[in-house]
Parts: C-alpha cells; sequence; structure tokens
C-alpha cells in the first residue's frame, strides 16, 4: 500500500460519522420530560405518581399534556442523526 492511499484510508477513518442518537439520547430525553413533569406537579401542589381520588384537576391535565408533548420530541430525537 503506498502512502496516498494509507493516507486516505486514515482519513476517512478519522472523519467524524453522522450516527443515531439512539437510546442513550431518548433515555435522557425522557428523564428531561420527567424532572419537568414532577416540577409541574409540585408547583401545582400534588406528587408525582400518586393516584388522586375524584376527578383530576386541570393543572394535572396541563402538566400530562405538556409531558406528553415532551415525549413525543424525544421520539424525534432518537431517529434524528447527530454527529
Amino acid at each position: 500500500m503506498n502512502f496516498k492511499s494509507l493516507a486516505l484510508l486514515l482519513t476517512v477513518a478519522a472523519a467524524p460519522q453522522a450516527v443515531m442518537g439512539g437510546p442513550l439520547a431518548y433515555g435522557i430525553c425522557q428523564t428531561g420530560c420527567n424532572c419537568l413533569a414532577v416540577a409541574c406537579y409540585a408547583g401545582a401542589g400534588f406528587t408525582f405518581g400518586v393516584p388522586i381520588p375524584g376527578s383530576t384537576p386541570a393543572a394535572i391535565m396541563a402538566c400530562n399534556a405538556g409531558l406528553g408533548t415532551c415525549m413525543a420530541a424525544c421520539a424525534a430525537i432518537a431517529l434524528t442523526p447527530t454527529p
């Protein structure tokens, strides 16, 4: 193998490749969403994950809607190529 071929091979191997965000990025995103949901519940005076007897308050419904939107964005992040 001559020097030019070796230099080309090393350059291509060292170049940053686009990779999928994958499970790690998805997990980090979901953790962030859940942290925001816990803060939202706490701000409304409730504890995240504890069942509420009777009807669900509007503040909790708003927190759940925000959590759903955030989780949907996580699905997009998991499929987006990242350098």
